[in-house]
């Protein structure tokens, strides 16, 4: 595939350092029976040091290119997203296996953990590796490092799989103290602002012009599941928040525990906190028009979505143009309604 070289070491590595996935297919079941399952789900919280102890099993498996762990562990409905190209737990095995890598060493750091609901929590950290990678072209690199690593986990039974994890590069301090994205990433700035959550936020709500988000969103429901063409709209209308600057629709439409990772590899939680840098503390000029394209959404539970996409906005946030940006949204239905609880953004890849 085409995202089989950067991308992938560190998808790999990702998924190494921070615990392995669960089968969707069963934590779905468990969560959409808030009788039967939401039983065990109620049962008890992880906490982030179980969370990071699953993840040095899942380091040393990831070093020794044991893909067999990872096909007996990782979610059914594990999904890596880079660049627009969606991985699946089939590719990312394979990958693994035919990727040898040389690692010297390997951490975690920092560990911070938000709820998306009572059966599915996003685990962050900061990771640090030295060594190499090399793939099937012969190719060797380095590992990127230090990375903002985020893996969001399922309950599987008695266990804690993952169902997806994504790794951006740290990069240094906004000019702006305020900003989310730092000045080398401005492109990503836009991006920090999708994560306002819906998605389309991250790019800036780009909603802006409500008509291109809403009409974009429509056109993917030919891909993803049932809900795809309602969350890439809701998404979408995330962007145009954004643009307006609009924190009541922002606290209308996330939980109470949003979080997100920003391109420069930042971690924010809490709504009240991500909405500030949404709505007050990112400073942008010039928006005119935003979309949000090839939408994508796979059910984890009868109450949890993953939603995949391209967000883009023109003019300008914390003085750096705005450019695309991928988003990995999580949305979870509260009542009837589907609600951002944690988005993650990432550039482009290089050369991709």
């Amino acid at each position: 595939m085409k995202r089989s070289s950067l991308a992938i070491f560190l998808a790999a590595m990702a998924l190494g350092l921070s615990a392995c996935g669960a089968p969707a297919a069963n934590s779905t079941a468990n969560n959409t029976n808030s009788n039967s399952s939401a039983a065990k789900p109620a049962a008890a919280a992880p906490t982030a040091d179980a969370l990071m102890a699953l993840d040095k099993q899942f380091g040393d498996a990831w070093a020794k290119g044991d893909a067999k762990f990872f096909e007996e562990n990782l979610s059914d409905k594990f999904v890596e997203f880079s660049s627009g190209h969606r991985v699946n737990k089939a590719e990312l095995v394979k990958m693994i296996a035919e990727t040898k890598c040389d690692v010297k060493s390997q951490s975690g750091a920092e560990p911070q953990m938000s709820r998306i609901d009572d059966n599915t929590y996003v685990l962050s950290y900061k990771s640090t590796v030295e060594g190499t990678c090399t793939g099937k072209d012969g190719k060797s690199m380095k590992i990127p490092s230090p990375t903002q690593a985020a893996s969001v986990f399922v309950r599987d039974g008695e266990k804690w799989k993952p169902v997806f994890h994504g790794e951006n590069l740290i990069m240094a301090a906004p000019a702006s103290e305020t900003s989310a994205v730092p000045p080398t990433e401005k492109k990503a700035e836009p991006k920090a602002a999708e994560p306002k959550k819906d998605e389309p936020k991250k790019d800036e709500a780009k909603k802006t012009d409500s008509s291109t988000a809403n009409t974009a969103a429509p056109a993917e429901a030919s891909k993803g599941d049932a809900n795809t063409e309602a969350l890439g709209k809701l998404h979408s209308s995330g962007w145009e928040a954004f643009r307006n600057k609009d924190a009541k629709w922002f606290e209308s439409n996330t939980t109470k525990d949003l979080s997100f990772v920003d391109p420069a590899g930042g971690w924010h939680s809490g709504q009240a906190a991500v909405i500030k840098i949404w709505t007050v503390d990112m400073k942008c000029e010039g928006i005119t028009k935003t979309s949000f394209t090839d939408a994508f959404a796979s059910a984890v539970s009868p109450t949890v979505e993953i939603l995949t996409g391209k967000g883009e906005a023109d003019g300008s946030c914390d003085g750096q143009k705005n450019g695309p940006l991928y988003n990995v949204a999580f949305y979870t239905k509260e009542g009837e309604a589907w609600k951002l609880a944690f988005m993650f953004e990432a550039l482009p890849e290089k050369g991709a």
